[in-house]
């Protein structure tokens, strides 16, 4: 891919990676970010349960989209494991290593041929920054106040923190090709249908001002789209580098849509587990009462208590500690 993230690297960071299978006898690591999308699921008498049916909904949501050639629905499965990146603020290998992203790398199995096809590695985005950023520092910054905003600068950390793994020799190392994320859209936003279709990710959506996540991952190099895959009941949003049609197959992109659509179908389906599909002028909400729950036992609450206190950690152990050196080593970057 000839695209290519500009930043300055420092001889003081170096980047770790390691790589777990989620699969039905994932267990969470307390060396990993809890507040995954995956380890809430991966907890208590339902969990073998819970993984066993996720998996099985992403892959016949991927058999239902990866139709040709496929008649009974059964010709591919997914295999998805955990990335996580940590950082080495003094350049050490082994010390104070400090856990800054999780993300989703997907597998494509097929039966009929018998072969792996490397799928997208994103899909799903975990961050201690973030939380800080979101839980913590936007918080406190609008406490008191009567009009809602942001800190100067607000992400700029954060961003050249990501595009320095994604330009480091570990990612490139390790993945062919740039990050494609997917979430769900914003429920302070308003998106309209367009005449746009893909021939996988549906109808494009679009919307006339972004969302604050969107704003924030632009500081991390990456343009956001709106699709709403075919029998899917709202448009996800895709952050990307480069061009999202053209750089990625079919099957790349169908790996990502079965695998987030799932995950969103189970974490909120008050919008992603409707009964009726996205109009045409569409304000997501979470106060949607005509959805249906799934089997898969997640506390949303949970989630968003450990966000704070994730938040609160890596205050405490990233941030204040290396406040200097990393503001000075944020503002080498070109952005």
């Amino acid at each position: 891919m000839a695209y290519m993230v500009k930043t300055i690297m420092t001889a003081k960071a170096l980047f770790h990676i390691s790589r777990i299978p989620f699969n039905e006898e994932y267990q969470p690591s307390n060396k990993t970010r809890l507040t995954t999308n995956f380890a809430n699921l991966a907890r208590g008498e339902s969990r073998q349960e819970n993984l066993r049916n996720v998996l099985k909904m992403i892959d016949n949501r991927f058999n239902d989209l990866a139709h040709w050639d496929n008649a009974k629905r059964d010709r591919y499965s997914i295999e998805l494991e955990i990335v996580s990146f940590k950082m080495a603020l003094d350049g050490r290998n082994n010390i104070n290593r400090f856990p800054l992203i999780e993300v989703l790398n997907t597998t494509i199995i097929d039966k009929k041929d018998n072969k792996r096809i490397a799928g997208i590695v994103g899909n799903s985005f975990s961050s201690y920054v973030r939380d800080y950023d979101f839980s913590i520092l936007l918080v406190n910054y609008n406490k008191n106040k009567s009009e809602f905003s942001v800190p100067q600068n607000y992400g700029n950390l954060h961003g050249n923190i990501f595009k320095s793994i994604i330009n480091s020799t570990v990612y490139t190392k390790n993945f062919k090709k740039l990050p494609v994320i997917c979430l769900s859209v914003s429920t302070n936003k308003t998106y309209h249908r367009t005449e746009n279709r893909h021939p996988v990710l549906g109808i494009e959506y679009r919307q006339d001002e972004f969302s604050l996540t969107d704003q924030y991952f632009a500081k991390m190099g990456m343009t956001v789209r709106y699709f709403m895959p075919a029998n899917s009941m709202a448009p996800l949003a895709f952050y990307f580098f480069g061009d999202l049609l053209s750089d990625y197959s079919n099957l790349e992109l169908i790996s990502t849509i079965s695998t987030m659509e799932s995950f969103q179908k189970i974490y909120r389906p008050e919008i992603y587990n409707t009964n009726s599909a996205a109009p045409d002028y569409y304000r997501p909400s979470l106060k949607h009462q005509d959805y249906s729950f799934t089997r898969i036992v997640y506390d949303r609450e949970e989630r968003n208590q450990l966000a704070v206190a994730q938040g609160k950690y890596t205050e405490e152990k990233f941030i204040k500690p290396y406040q200097d050196i990393l503001e000075q080593w944020s503002t080498t970057h070109i952005l």
